[in-house]
């Protein structure tokens, strides 16, 4: 039996480390909404960063006295060879088929989460940035096709439809409160449904020839994961699993593997599996306990105490586990080796006149702000969406203007849609128009802030 001293202790540092968790505001139900969203900002902007210093390194690089052996880094085979049968493809081709599809498994993911439980439930706020999306998406390669016809390369005008979330959000990083969250939620929104209109543009215009048994055992892959996930199995491991065969039957059909991770991440609840009420009467039972070492040995209280950890874990949605589980890895680590594997291009001797590399810095720079733009005020104006409060249309402009930063997946889609010989030419219109873009939207930006401030 212990001391009366020593139980009034205790009892004291209980009620003080209650009172600790008592001293903040009660939360709020928007509170689900909001901190999320924010953990997602904050990761992008850092990851901005990230990808920022690994472009460097691969420009540095290839412009070296290490150009070659960096370059032919890439291509080593990696793969498995069974008699007549092999699978074996470059490192670069692993990076871009099969770690992107965990980079589009995220944005399916914050798409679906922002569809169903956050800012974009409204549909009149969420049509504007489709809107501005499918405009960035059209005017762009509209203009490219334009400046393009009849030229070798005609074929790449995917190239110019993506916004890359990172560097969007690490521009308006610099701004902090000085721009309003609104501008932030409008342009990750949009370069999210310009993700996922990207990879669609994938699988349809840059796969091979449709391979029907394998993509029908795709689709009935689909179907287990659905009915796996109806039955009440929720191991991670085993839908990972599911997913690598899912992968596996489309790069086998001729589509682009990565929309496996595009439908995967659509096809994950947003709801959690123990409801609140369930939640605190588990948590209530185990702190009815009395205090002391009673978790050891195969006992009711040891069992109560893992009952809880589990229904911690599952009042999650799994939409949200994922992200929190996946977006560092896919920000910190899958896109700077992406930028290392393919922002690599040898400046020197570089032609910045081919008319690829001009088409696609057109479509950047002047195709993406204008369709963005236009699509934006049409809808607006037709009553079909909601301006947010603050996001004046200076604000759109600008953040328009930054839309043009297509790099991971103007990278992305350049290796699917260019010859090696045209690869390079490529690349340099990819970068100088996404610098470009970077550097007018942040100009403007800053003029606008700082004229708020002076009048």
């Amino acid at each position: 039996m212990k001391p009366c001293g020593s139980t009034l202790a205790e009892t004291k540092e209980t009620a003080d480390a209650m009172d600790h968790d008592n001293a903040g505001l009660p939360p709020e139900m928007a509170d689900r909404f909001t901190k999320p969203f924010a953990r997602f900002l904050k990761i992008e902007a850092a990851a901005g960063v990230i990808l920022l210093l690994a472009t460097l390194a691969a420009l540095i690089l290839s412009n070296s006295a290490w150009s070659t052996p960096f370059l032919a880094f890439w291509e080593t085979p990696i793969g498995l060879h069974f008699g007549s049968s092999d699978f074996t493809r470059s490192l670069r081709h692993w990076i871009n088929d099969a770690l992107m599809t965990l980079f589009f498994f995220v944005v399916a993911l914050e798409l679906k989460r922002e569809f169903v439980l956050g800012e974009l439930r409204s549909l009149r706020m969420a049509a504007l940035s489709f809107a501005g999306a499918l405009g960035g998406m059209l005017v762009p390669a509209s203009l490219y096709l334009a400046l393009m016809t009849g030229r070798p390369g005609i074929h790449g005008w995917g190239t110019v439809m993506a916004t890359d979330t990172a560097f969007v959000i690490g521009c308006l990083a610099l701004f902090g409160p000085r721009i309003p969250p609104t501008l932030r939620l409008f342009l990750l929104s949009l370069a999210i449904f310009d993700d996922v209109g990207a990879i669609l543009v994938v699988a349809i215009g840059y796969g091979d020839a449709l391979h029907w048994g394998a993509f029908a055992l795709g689709l009935l892959s689909l179907a287990i994961v659905a009915g796996t996930a109806r039955i009440g199995i929720r191991s991670v491991p085993v839908f990972f699993l599911l997913g690598g065969m899912i992968w596996l039957c489309f790069d086998a059909s001729g589509i682009h593997p990565t929309i496996a991770g595009v439908l995967l991440g659509l096809m994950t609840p947003t709801r959690g599996w123990v409801s609140d009420e369930r939640l605190r009467a588990i948590l209530g039972r185990v702190l009815s306990y009395p205090i002391g070492d009673r978790w050891s040995g195969d006992t009711t209280e040891r069992r109560d105490l893992r009952r809880a950890g589990a229904a911690a874990t599952e009042a999650l949605s799994p939409v949200e586990r994922l992200e929190m589980m996946l977006h560092p890895w896919v920000a910190f680590a899958i896109m700077p080796v992406f930028a290392l594997a393919n922002a690599g291009v040898a400046i020197s001797g570089a032609d910045f006149g081919q008319p690829v590399s001009v088409a696609i810095f057109a479509g950047l720079v002047f195709g993406k702000p204008v369709g963005v733009l236009a699509f934006s005020w049409l809808v607006v104006r037709l009553g079909l969406a909601t301006q947010a409060l603050g996001l004046s249309w200076p604000l759109l402009a600008a953040g328009s203007l930054l839309t043009g930063i297509g790099f991971t997946m103007s990278l992305f889609i350049a290796g699917l849609a260019y010859a090696p010989a045209m690869l390079d030419a490529a690349k340099v219109g990819i970068l100088t128009g996404s610098v470009a873009s970077a550097a007018a939207g942040v100009l403007m930006l800053a003029w606008l802030t700082t004229r708020k401030r002076t009048t």
